[in-house]
C-alpha cells in the first residue's frame, strides 16, 4: 500500500503539470488585455509599459513557465513567511498579480477560502451523513416506503438545478417568511450566542441547496451498491453461520458497498467547490465561485489560471485519497 502510495504521488507530477498546460494556454488564447480596466486616458506607449512589465508579450512557452515558477516557488515561500515568520528572501519577488485588483491573487484566494469553506464543506457533510443512511436503508427495505420516500428525493435533488432551488428558498423563506436572509453577510464575525445564531440562520438556505443536490446523487450509489451486495453468496454464507442480522449488514454488506462510494464521496469533494459557484452567486457568498465569476467576466487570466487550477489540484488529491480507501475497506485490494 506505501509502494502505491508513492508511486502514485510520483504520477501526479506529470499529471498536474500537463493539467496546467492546458489550463493556462486555453485561458491564454481567450481575448483579454491586463490594461483593459485602466482610464482610457492612459498613453499607448504607458500600457505597453505595463504589458512588459507583467510579461504578457512574451512567447507563451516563457510565460508558461514564468507562471510555473510562481506558482510552485515564489507563491509556497511567501505564504511560509508570512505564516511562519521565516525570512525566505522574498522581498521585492515577484508574485501572481490579479489584472483587476492589482494585488496577489493567493492573498485573495485566502482571503476568500474561509466562506466556501464555511458553505460548501458544511453543506458536503451533512449531504453525506443524510444520504448514506438513506441509501442503506432505502436498499434493505426495498420497495418500502421509506425506499419510495428516498427515490423521490433523489429525484428532486437530481433534477432541480441549485439556481432554482436557491430563488425558491429565498421567495419562501425569506421574502414571504422573513426567517432567513436573503444575501450571505461575508463581513459578519461571530463573537456571542446571538452572532453564532445569526451565522447560522444565514447558512441555513445555501447550505440546504448544496446538501440536496449532493445528497441525492450518493443516496442513490449508497442504495445500488448495497442492493448489489446483499445478493452475493458471502452474504447468505454469514446468515447461514447464525451471525445477527446487524453484523451482516453493517459489517460485511456496507464494508463491501462503501468501496465504490468512496470514489464518489472522495471526487464530490472538489466537484462541490466549482458547483458551488452557481449557489455563491445566489446568496452573494463572498467566495471563491463568485471571485472565479468576476474574474471570467473581467477577463482576469491570472486569478482564473489559479483557480481553475486549484480545482484541478484538488480532483487529482481526492482521486488519489480514494485510491487508497480502497485497500483500507476491502483487504482484497492490496497494491503492494
Amino acid at each position: 500500500m506505501f509502494t502505491y502510495t508513492i508511486r502514485r504521488l510520483i504520477l501526479t507530477i506529470p499529471t498536474l503539470l500537463f493539467i496546467s498546460l492546458v489550463i493556462f494556454l486555453i485561458v491564454k488564447l481567450s481575448p483579454s488585455d491586463p490594461t483593459a480596466n485602466l482610464p482610457l486616458s492612459i498613453p499607448a506607449e504607458v500600457r505597453e509599459q505595463i504589458r512588459e512589465a507583467l510579461g504578457v508579450n512574451k512567447p507563451l512557452i516563457v510565460q508558461y513557465l514564468r507562471w510555473l515558477e510562481l506558482f510552485f516557488w515564489n507563491e509556497p515561500r511567501h505564504y511560509l513567511e508570512s505564516a511562519f515568520g521565516w525570512d525566505l528572501g522574498m522581498a521585492g519577488e515577484t508574485r501572481i498579480i490579479s489584472y483587476q485588483t492589482r494585488s496577489p491573487v493567493m492573498d485573495i484566494v485566502i482571503q476568500r477560502m474561509p466562506q466556501t469553506l464555511w458553505v460548501v464543506g458544511t453543506s458536503y457533510v451533512l449531504g453525506v451523513l443524510i444520504a448514506l443512511p438513506i441509501g442503506i436503508i432505502s436498499a434493505y427495505r426495498q420497495y418500502s416506503w421509506f425506499d419510495q420516500f428516498g427515490t423521490f428525493f433523489s429525484m428532486i435533488g437530481f433534477s432541480v438545478p441549485t439556481f432554482f432551488t436557491g430563488v425558491l428558498l429565498i421567495v419562501v423563506f425569506s421574502v414571504n417568511l422573513g426567517w432567513f436572509p436573503s444575501i450571505y453577510d461575508t463581513t459578519h464575525r461571530v463573537t456571542d450566542w446571538s452572532s453564532f445564531l445569526f451565522q447560522v440562520k444565514q447558512m441555513i438556505m445555501p447550505v440546504s441547496v448544496l446538501a440536496l443536490f449532493n445528497a441525492a446523487q450518493i443516496s442513490r450509489f449508497m442504495r445500488a451498491s448495497m442492493l448489489d451486495n446483499l445478493n452475493q453468496d458471502y452474504v447468505r454464507t454469514a446468515r447461514a453461520k447464525g451471525l445477527t442480522e446487524q453484523v451482516v449488514v453493517l459489517l460485511h454488506v456496507l464494508r463491501n458497498s462503501m468501496i465504490p462510494v468512496v470514489t464518489v464521496i472522495a471526487l464530490g469533494v472538489p466537484t462541490v467547490f466549482g458547483g458551488a459557484i452557481i449557489t455563491e452567486q445566489v446568496f452573494k457568498v463572498n467566495g471563491l465561485g463568485q471571485l472565479l465569476i468576476i474574474a471570467i467576466q473581467g477577463g482576469d487570466v491570472p486569478t482564473v489560471q489559479t483557480l481553475t487550477f486549484i480545482f484541478a489540484v484538488l480532483i487529482v488529491l481526492f482521486n488519489l485519497i480514494a485510491d487508497v480507501l480502497y485497500g483500507l475497506l476491502d483487504p482484497r485490494i492490496r497494491y503492494d
